[in-house]
């Protein structure tokens, strides 16, 4: 299978809460970070998820918000990543944001031109990358 997300993120499942309809599935990640996911019940059966088990966090780069000095408890985005600036690529209406994870993984992220010069966004600096928990689609092998 060959998929147009740029984000592929790698991680071991520590937890998974069913509700009602959806369940709360939390990935570890190498280098101690952690993404959550929500998706419906009918589908941690039908991926066979449970903790312990490798799974991947799949999403788009244009979901993912970019910002210096995030705080995950003054932000309704439940993941929030912090990360080193690998790349920005200019464009003429967006930018392509590359930060280098804790554990060595990389998240792209689309932000606008106006967005990457207000934050001032260069190779080597601390940023965060934000997205919604209901924005992460789960795969396993």
């Amino acid at each position: 299978m060959r998929i147009s997300a740029r984000n592929i993120l790698g991680g071991t499942v520590s937890k998974v809460t069913k509700g009602a309809v959806n369940s709360e599935v939390e990935l570890a990640l190498q280098g101690g970070d952690k993404v959550v996911a929500i998706i419906t019940n009918e589908s941690v059966v039908h991926l066979g998820l449970k903790e312990g088990m490798r799974a991947h966090a799949i999403l788009k780069a244009s979901w993912v918000i970019v910002g210096k000095e995030l705080d995950a408890n003054k932000i309704s985005a439940r993941n929030v990543l912090r990360g080193t600036v690998a790349k920005v690529h200019g464009g003429a209406v967006n930018d392509e944001v590359v930060l280098k994870l804790a554990g060595g993984g990389e998240l792209m992220a689309i932000i606008t031109q106006e967005s990457s010069h207000s934050l001032g966004l260069k190779e080597g600096d601390e940023a965060c990358a934000a997205f919604k928990a209901n924005s992460v689609i789960i795969a396993v092998d």
